[in-house]
């Protein structure tokens, strides 16, 4: 009885040991891992999921898969990484290994302006806005990766690709970029700020060595990549194709390492362009976190797995093998890519998005808006007046022509495009009889990538006789809206290769010459990402720059035409009046040879070289005009002098004299007149813009600090503002300063 009663005991016990055993290995198996809980910092996740990761699955991570995609880990849970083009809409979706069209019907997006119409807006808020929408349209697709914005500094008007970037002044892109950059990751979406650095030439892109200085180097072409770091906490950044100093940008010691991630804190993931890296040891070394577009067909080489032959797997994986380099670099690359997924796709909270839709419409038509420049309006040609102009000629190719496919990469599938024609025909309904004549024949392709616009533009027809009837439709009407410029096309507006001329092609200022015989009421729409020459100014009453305006192109520019819309757009570049007038082509500095190019014009890009050799452009960066006018009060300063460690504010107020509501671009320029090095006559350092309605006066008020006074010293690898006396220059133009006061610097 004892015996039995002890070993009754001994079972109580056990069953009972066992059942709190088994309740504790539940409550275990219940708790969710640390990668997984998203209440424990990022950090922790990261070093949590670092940890349960092998080996091959940290090589894989740090390399495609697809043309666009790299692995995440499916045993950990953690989701594959989606990058996408481009930064004016969401690229139409590719086969796995190939550049063609995968065939969805339904990934066609929202066409948004191109980004020099974006800095035209001269608008932090158009900025958000745009970053905003563009987010959503790339959450919707699932993407976590958007591979822009472009920031690099326009040095010529030749380059190819200076319509994907914001202009030639350093504080105005870093001011733009910021908000795009904070709009688009607030979807859980990184931002992938392009190319890291100086790629600011087309045609020989991945050979070139760039030759600059340092001070160039941080006062022109760094100021808006590290303003997208520090300011806008990018969550990534793409190399270039070009080299800097020996080494290619995607795996560059000097930028990557020692600039990006010791000088600037950069703690996000390091992308490569597609085919931008050339060298294993370089790749692990000087700062690259994720490959892209090795042997781009992802096919090459006669190998059924081509990318594990990317320089950053197999050959990584060998080295390590071998013991001839560690997994150091190898996990702080995971760590970093870790970060960006549970910053995007490990993110529980992240929106939904949402794509083509008429809220994105409308902030794409009010962003082009924004940013059509009226150039010039001698006789107030503009706004078209529909109570006497009954009849209304539009010519040109460009008026038909879609620009949303083309160019490069930036190529777009967009869910439909409104052409300057049919935008200014819906608009204008019965008002008036609008009439349409080709004028010229340009590039009557319609197909990139696989994506085909649909129009048949092939006319042969004599060229003579294409303008012989563009011309007599021009005589009979009482407007006239020629609408030509530059396309997509190559050596264009196009990534790839760089423009040949400055002047507009197919014998457009023939026509315009003649047209403006014909017509005194003549406006000329130039559609480009880049300057023009214009031989034909002062024939011509008025011009209007009308950028790539996307999706809602013909609508945004119909309403500035005729009045509904009072244009506020400002160029966010010279357009001078020929190539030589531009510092690098007076130089004979570009594009340089294949191997090497030299900065020759170092920090005088833009407005500073034209104003150090009292050169007129054509058109002054920060120019616009408007329908309404504007008066400038004095500039005062709150204090006459300040020390290394004040701000100072200026204020001025600024009136519309005119009668009807407009907007205006007040620009802060600052000068330093005596210095012990040569600098600029004066650079941008603020601007506002404000609305204003007529009769209506606002304060405006610019506060800057010892920064917006300095230079950048190589010698001391620092910024230096020497003590002296400074000028504060306040106006609508770089060429069109209203007034001025002087300060000190103690």
């Amino acid at each position: 009885m004892r015996l039995a009663y002890i070993n009754a005991s001994r079972i109580f016990k056990v069953l009972a040991l066992t059942i709190v055993l088994g309740i504790s290995a539940a409550r275990a198996q219940s708790q969710t891992p640390v990668y997984l809980d998203d209440n424990q910092p990022i950090k922790n996740r990261v070093e949590d999921a670092l940890k349960r990761m092998t080996l091959k699955e940290k090589i894989a991570m740090i390399h495609a898969q697809s043309k666009f995609s790299s692995p995440g880990v499916p045993r950990l849970g953690i989701p594959d990484n989606w990058t996408t083009d481009g930064p004016h809409g969401i690229r139409p979706e590719v086969l796995w290994d190939e550049w063609s069209q995968a065939g969805w019907t339904n990934d066609s997006c929202m066409a948004f302006p191109a980004l020099t119409c974006l800095a035209a807006t001269w608008h932090k808020d158009m900025a958000m806005l745009y970053g905003k929408s563009l987010g959503e349209e790339a959450r919707y697709r699932n993407k976590n990766i958007l591979l822009g914005p472009g920031v690099n500094i326009y040095r010529s008007p030749l380059n190819g690709r200076n319509f994907e970037y914001m202009g030639e002044d350093p504080y105005l892109s870093s001011q733009i970029v910021v908000p795009y950059i904070k709009g688009v990751q607030q979807n859980g979406v990184a931002a992938c700020v392009k190319h890291f650095a100086l790629n600011n030439s087309e045609g020989n892109r991945n050979t070139v060595n760039v030759n600059v200085d340092d001070r160039t180097l941080y006062e022109i072409y760094l100021p808006a990549f590290k303003a997208a770091v520090q300011e806008g906490g990018a969550w990534a950044i793409m190399g270039s194709y070009n080299l800097y100093k020996g080494q290619h940008c995607c795996h560059n010691e000097y930028l990557l390492n020692n600039i990006l991630r010791k000088e600037w804190g950069f703690e996000g993931v390091v992308v490569s362009d597609w085919g931008g890296v050339h060298d294993t040891h370089q790749a692990i070394f000087n700062g690259l976190d994720m490959e892209f577009g090795t042997w781009t067909n992802g096919l090459s080489k006669g190998k059924s797995k081509a990318y594990d032959n990317y320089y950053l797997a197999d050959p990584y994986l060998a080295l390590i093998n071998s013991g001839q380099v560690g997994t150091k670099e190898l996990d702080e690359k995971v760590r970093r890519i870790l970060r960006l997924s549970f910053l995007t796709t490990m993110n529980k909270k992240r929106p939904f998005g949402s794509f083509a839709t008429e809220e994105h419409a409308l902030a794409a038509r009010k962003i082009a808006e924004d940013g059509i420049v009226l150039l010039k309006n001698k006789g107030n040609v503009l706004p078209i007046n529909l109570n006497k102009a009954k009849t209304i000629a539009v010519i040109g190719e460009n008026a038909v022509k879609m620009m949303t496919v083309g160019g490069g990469s930036s190529s777009l599938k967009a869910r439909y495009e409104i052409s300057p024609l049919d935008g200014i025909k819906a608009r204008v309904g019965t008002q008036a009889n609008v009439v349409y004549a080709r004028g010229y024949v340009g590039d009557t392709t319609g197909n990139y990538n696989g994506v085909e616009t649909g129009q048949n533009l092939v006319d042969k027809r004599p060229a003579s006789q294409i303008m012989a009837e563009a011309l007599d439709v021009a005589r009979k009407a009482d407007v006239v809206v020629f609408v030509g410029g530059l396309n997509k096309s190559d050596n264009q507006d196009a990534e790839g290769a760089d423009r040949q001329s400055l002047s507009l092609p197919y014998n457009q200022d023939k026509l315009i010459t003649e047209l403006a015989k014909v017509n005194k009421n003549l406006v000329v729409v130039n559609i480009s990402g880049n300057a023009v020459a214009m031989p034909w100014v002062n024939q011509v009453p008025a011009i209007v720059q009308g950028w790539f305006l996307g999706s809602e192109a013909g609508t945004a520019l119909a309403s500035i035409l005729v009045g509904d819309v009072n244009p506020s757009g400002k160029l966010p570049f010279t357009f001078p009046v020929k190539l030589t007038d531009n510092g690098a082509h007076a130089l004979n500095a570009f594009p340089g040879n294949d191997k090497e190019v030299t900065y020759k014009e170092g920090i005088f890009v833009g407005y500073r070289w034209a104003e150090k050799h009292n050169i007129k452009p054509l058109f002054a960066f920060g120019h616009g005009l408007s329908y309404t006018t504007f008066q400038y009060g004095k500039v005062t300063a709150d204090k006459k002098s300040i020390t290394a460690s004040d701000k100072i504010t200026f204020s001025v107020n600024v009136k519309n004299t005119g009668s009807r509501d407009g907007e205006e671009v007040v620009q802060l320029y600052i000068s330093d007149p005596k210095s012990s090095v040569q600098r600029p006559v004066k650079e941008l350092k603020g601007f506002e813009k404000i609305s204003l309605k007529p009769g209506e006066q606002k304060t405006v008020t610019f506060t800057v600090d010892k920064s917006a006074l300095s230079f950048f010293d190589a010698a001391k690898h620092d910024w230096v503002a020497e003590p002296g006396s400074f000028e504060a220059l306040v106006g609508s133009s770089s060429a069109d300063i209203k007034t001025k006061t002087t300060f000190v610097l103690n």
